[in-house]
């Protein structure tokens, strides 16, 4: 039995975000991710206007008369939504921490993946993998992702994209729709994502907060690496200090964007404390041109 207050919040979630997906995401799920392929249907006699390269040139022989295949898009996707849990995604400034906007990210694509009638999966990592449910279609299965989003309790504090990855090539012989949501805190993943790459559409999607990019000028403080554990006092009134702080996060995010760009993929980036809505609009829109 699962206790009312967590029914409440589930419900909650599914509401605010199903509203999301009906009044700004409609159609530009299904436009933007095309099926998996194309089925051959039946041929019918040419027609002015037809693609040349579609006809069937053994009918045509045949029949002595122009015939063209028709193709039927085979539609239903399977997407897997494969979301960051370590440590550092308890870190927020801007009304959100980082574990609010994935969970409420990971819910919003569900919902869009479920009323287009496509199947869909959730892996939630650290530096294993804390927990996998199989793509499935129908409101209560994403009701069960929606609650393990929620409160699922990761035993580890780390990141390991490299496993996750390996993880997900064993567990999806498919082509697969990818969301890697995470804030990227981890290395030497490169080769195990241009793999998974080749078989699925992977999409990463990076979560930040502001204050990750520069540190204000408050005195000495404590800071503690949240996977790490590792403490140390920095003086933030040093302008030095300061400077290097935004050097260090501007340097690993640019090494970050230009490996995705070796890989030719195209991430989506989302702050704490900002609809989440308008930054996947443009990138459904932007990759329903390219289609």
């Amino acid at each position: 039995m699962i206790p009312r207050e967590v029914i409440q919040k589930i419900r909650r979630v599914q509401i605010r975000t199903s509203h999301k997906v009906d009044e700004m995401l409609a159609g530009t799920w299904h436009s933007a991710f095309k099926g998996r392929g194309i089925e051959f249907e039946e041929v019918r006699p040419y027609q002015i206007g037809d693609d040349v390269r579609t006809i069937d040139w053994n009918v045509t022989a045949r029949s002595g008369e122009p015939y063209v295949k028709l193709f039927r898009e085979e539609r239903e996707l399977s997407v897997m939504l494969l979301i960051d849990l370590s440590g550092s995604q308890s870190f927020g400034t801007n009304q959100q921490t980082k574990r609010e906007v994935v969970t409420e990210l990971g819910a919003t694509l569900a919902m869009s993946a479920i009323k287009n009638n496509d199947k869909v999966g959730l892996t939630l990592f650290t530096d294993h993998i804390e927990k996998s449910i199989p793509a499935r279609k129908g409101s209560r299965h994403v009701l069960r992702l929606i609650r393990e989003m929620l409160y699922c309790e990761p035993m580890g504090s780390g990141t390991d994209i490299r496993q996750t990855l390996e993880h997900l090539n064993r567990i999806s012989n498919r082509k697969t729709v990818v969301f890697l949501i995470s804030d990227f805190q981890d290395e030497n993943y490169e080769s195990t994502l241009k793999v998974a790459r080749r078989q699925h559409d992977i999409i990463p999607v990076v979560i930040s907060d502001q204050r990750e990019a520069r540190m204000p000028n408050v005195g000495l403080i404590r800071l503690q690496d949240a996977e790490s554990g590792e403490i140390i006092t920095l003086d933030t009134a040093r302008r030095s200090n300061r400077e290097a702080y935004a050097r260090i996060y501007r340097e690993r995010s640019e090494a970050r964007d230009a490996m995705f760009r070796r890989l030719r993929l195209e991430p989506i980036h989302i702050e704490t404390g900002v609809d989440i809505v308008e930054p996947l609009r443009r990138y459904f829109h932007k990759r329903e041109s390219r289609v």
